[in-house]
């Protein structure tokens, strides 16, 4: 039984969430609070497996909330959000640097034909998220450097191509505070999130790293020293050496899909001159195109189990022997810097 606690101050909000978990007997609400300081104080009293957490809350907020939860009672957090509104946004994705593990859209209400397929969308991420053991996300110690030889290559490389699912806003925001402003790279992110939430996660790592972050934009060029992000239902690949959105079908259920990048670099013939880093994530995304990219000769660099969110899209890379480098988050950055010109 995977036990939930439910905090948001709307009462409809409440009603359409236990409506649709309760499609699972093997899901269980045990409790509903409407304020983040009852969120705190229910947390600590019932240890549920998973906490849904709306941003905005009266008494004390979903930001702080979030943090004394993390302090206290370590947590899976979910954060509902409205994804129309760009200050929830931004609050979700804050939540979630704080150790919230993803963001959804906040229901507002179900149409009854969509019923099932919302529910079961719900119901999948809570069983896959409850199941995460989280502890407090502070580190006290900087772990130690890493020693990397650059590879050798047929010439020099100027794409860092980067996949993730969940975990992965937070891990990708590491990864870019840690690389800088003058990357001599241009940098291209595919991240699973909620619909409606791409933009959002773009706006969040421009503001809260160096490097210029924006949604991709079809047909624009790459350039060093600019992230663009995959936005939602669209895969973000690469033609002529420009940005190449498609509205293909899914690849591993997923749309934007991390291989679907990675196999347009090799098709363009780009591979050589690409670094590829496969982050945190359910499935198995990303795994048959960075094995690709590695084969015609880019870099690749999966992230460890020990720093992973959920192993599943680099384990399944690394037991392909597509990882040139199996790495934990805070040693990949310093990794990915010696790999490009200087």
């Amino acid at each position: 039984m995977i036990r939930i606690l439910i905090a948001d101050d709307s009462e409809l909000t409440r009603v359409v969430l236990r409506d649709l978990l309760s499609q699972d007997a093997g899901v269980e609400i045990v409790c509903e609070v409407s304020d983040g300081r009852a969120a705190v104080e229910m947390t600590a009293r019932f240890r549920p497996d998973l906490v849904i957490m709306d941003v905005m809350m009266p008494v004390m907020g979903g930001l702080d909330a979030v943090a004394e939860i993390m302090a206290a009672t370590p947590t899976p957090i979910l954060m509902l959000s409205a994804n129309t509104d760009p200050q929830d946004s931004r609050s979700a994705f804050a939540a979630i640097k704080l150790g919230a593990l993803d963001v959804m859209a906040k229901p507002s209400g179900v149409v009854t034909m969509a019923f099932s397929q919302i529910a079961s969308q719900l119901i999948a991420k809570v069983k896959s998220l409850s199941r995460i053991k989280v502890i407090h996300h502070y580190r006290t110690q900087r772990p130690k450097r890493e020693n990397v030889v650059a590879p050798v290559s047929a010439g020099p490389r100027r794409i860092l191509a980067v996949g993730a699912s969940t975990g992965g806003p937070k891990a990708v925001l590491q990864l870019l505070q840690e690389l800088p402003k003058n990357l001599a790279a241009a940098v291209l992110v595919v991240q699973h999130i909620a619909d409606g939430f791409a933009p959002g996660f773009a706006d969040w790592l421009n503001r809260e790293s160096a490097l210029s972050v924006r949604l991709a934009v079809d047909g624009s060029e790459l350039q060093a020293g600019t992230v663009v992000v995959a936005p939602n239902k669209a895969h973000l690949t690469v033609k002529s050496n420009r940005i190449a959105l498609e509205d293909s079908a899914p690849l591993n259920n997923c749309r934007p899909s991390v291989d679907a990048m990675f196999h347009s670099l090799v098709g363009q013939q780009l591979a050589a001159e690409t670094v590829a880093v496969l982050l945190t994530g359910m499935g198995t995304d990303g795994a048959a195109g960075l094995g690709a990219l590695q084969k015609h000769g880019a870099y690749t660099i999966a992230q460890d189990e020990a720093s992973s969110t959920i192993f599943g899209m680099p384990k399944a890379a690394i037991d392909r022997g597509a990882a040139s480098r199996v790495l934990p988050l805070e040693h990949i950055a310093e990794v990915v810097c010696r790999l490009f010109p200087h």
